[in-house]
């Protein structure tokens, strides 16, 4: 049954269209873990000994962009599971239109091989090279021109150039689209490691509830207070843990860097040293697609072992480059994942609204309205202004380790 998740802030923009979920059991594992998504964890990396083979198979080269070096590195490794290669034209179809694979599993964003070149054609096999790497070759099964408005109108909820995944979707990527199947060889070089799902997989307790964590800036108190919070959520066991996954890939243009983001992870990691928590990195592309990208990240973290997802007022949100609109209402993405978290074996675990009283620290919205607290602001953009001044920035605000590292990076930046 298709049903129209309407984006209520925006109504000149089009709904995002869906299929419904229907009630599913609850999560079934595999030797005491989340099963993945599709039921089998994929691995598309060729053996070592083997890359010469299948580098000589090939019978043409191109050049990844950073996204589409993300999109192999996850497919390669699994993390797209069930997925074996880029979507062929059925798939993007299916993805596009209802949110379905061409086999009917539920799948939130369309991962495809673009390019504006004439000379690739079904049949090729193309070596896929990064900055001086060979990261795939990709056996070209379709390629097709996509209707581009039809799918930043379905995928994005608009089809505006005010969104930046319309701008990438419009003015990055290229003519045609190519679909087919992935052979992993190297996978990208980076200052930070991303382990795979299967590495992380190893090292999550079984039988036990896993919390994934979604995040693409540094991680402040009030975050931090979200998280560890949320392993306190009536429907989280009380020995579950919490991965904290913060995605080091592409996102916005005035984003902080993946790089320094990461020293913010680690920094913070050492400072914490919360037995309750687990750390790694993602490198995924950030689409800024609100409900649809709610959905891949809970795919996403599904395969990577977790059992339950944390998802925030107005989650991968994005605003109109021109009027500042939001794109989503705040609860979209939150309604839209708790929809479908049953089919997904996984449940949501909706993070709290809190605030920072001068009476009490930290405690839930409700909580300082009903008794009258005394509230403390301070906005993203005040707070990059106290940065540059080298002026204090409030503990309650923020962790030293974390301001540090920052401070440090716009020193080097200037």
């Amino acid at each position: 049954r298709i049903v129209r998740l309407a984006l209520s802030s925006a109504p000149r923009r089009s709904t995002v269209r869906v299929m419904a979920a229907e009630a599913a059991p609850a999560a079934s594992r595999i030797d005491g873990l989340q099963a993945p998504h599709g039921g089998e964890l994929v691995d598309l990396r060729v053996p070592e000994d083997k890359w010469d083979e299948v580098i000589k198979s090939a019978t043409k080269t191109m050049e990844a962009s950073d996204r589409n070096a993300c999109d192999i590195e996850l497919l390669s490794v699994g993390g797209f599971s069930p997925l074996k290669g880029f979507m062929n034209q059925p798939d993007y179809d299916g993805v596009v239109l209802d949110m379905r694979l061409e086999n009917g599993l539920l799948f939130g964003i369309p991962v495809v091989l673009d390019t504006n070149r004439d000379d690739i054609v079904v049949g090729d096999k193309v070596l896929v090279t990064y900055q001086g790497q060979n990261i795939a070759v990709v056996t070209i099964e379709s390629k097709w021109v996509p209707n581009k408005p039809v799918e930043c109108k379905n995928v994005y909820g608009t089809a505006s150039l005010e969104h930046p995944a319309v701008q990438m979707v419009a003015m990055e990527r290229g003519k045609y689209y190519m679909g087919g199947k992935v052979e992993g060889l190297e996978l990208p070089k980076r200052v930070f490691e991303c382990r795979t799902p299967a590495q992380v997989r190893a090292e999550l307790p079984k039988d036990t509830d896993v919390l994934a964590f979604q995040c693409r800036n540094p991680i402040h108190r009030a975050h931090y207070e979200l998280f560890i919070r949320a392993l306190d959520a009536p429907n989280v066991g009380s020995d579950g843990v919490c991965l904290v996954h913060p995605t080091c890939g592409p996102t916005q243009d005035d984003d902080i860097p993946g790089v320094v983001r990461y020293h913010t992870y680690e920094v913070l990691k050492e400072e914490v040293a919360n037995p309750r928590l687990r750390w790694a990195y993602l490198p995924y592309s950030m689409h800024m697609a609100g409900p649809r990208e709610a959905i891949q990240h809970m795919i996403i973290r599904k395969n990577y072992g977790c059992t339950h997802f944390i998802i925030g007022r107005d989650m991968a949100g994005c605003k109109s480059s021109i009027t500042g609109e939001d794109f989503y209402g705040a609860y979209d993405a939150q309604e839209l994942a708790t929809a479908n978290a049953p089919e997904l074996g996984m449940q949501t675990v909706p993070s709290l609204n809190i605030a920072y009283t001068e009476e009490k620290g930290y405690v839930t919205a409700d909580v300082a309205e009903k008794e009258n607290l005394t509230k403390k602001n301070l906005s993203g953009t005040k707070f990059r202004q106290m940065l540059r001044a080298g002026e204090d920035i409030p503990e309650w605000f923020a962790f030293k380790s974390v301001v540090k590292v920052l401070r440090e990076e716009l020193v080097n930046a200037n």
